[in-house]
């Protein structure tokens, strides 16, 4: 679990730091009013930064679990980290531990 979790920070840090970069070279380059050769060069330098750094690998895990599925991002918590957490105070009616 530690290990998914360094790879998302790990991640995330990386997309952070190209993302400004990114920004400005497709300003550039989206901006008619510019030369050609700065666009062109905007462009290619735009290609060589990598795939990896793009936000849709970016993914939203539970802090406790992390689990992928029924996140709840306000809280940063799965659904199934509150049950367990009930579950363990006693506040489910007929739940015990041996059944679960």
């Amino acid at each position: 679990m530690k290990k998914l979790l360094e790879k998302d920070k790990k991640v995330r840090k990386q997309i952070k730091n190209l993302e400004k970069k990114k920004f400005i070279l497709k300003i550039i380059l989206n901006n008619e009013n510019l030369p050609y050769l700065l666009r062109f060069n905007a462009s290619n330098r735009l290609n060589t930064i990598p795939k990896n750094a793009s936000k849709t690998l970016i993914s939203n895990r539970c802090i406790a679990t992390v689990n992928k599925k029924k996140f709840g991002k306000l809280t940063h918590h799965s659904r199934i980290f509150f049950f367990l957490k009930l579950a363990r105070n006693k506040k489910i009616h007929g739940l015990a531990p041996a059944s679960w």
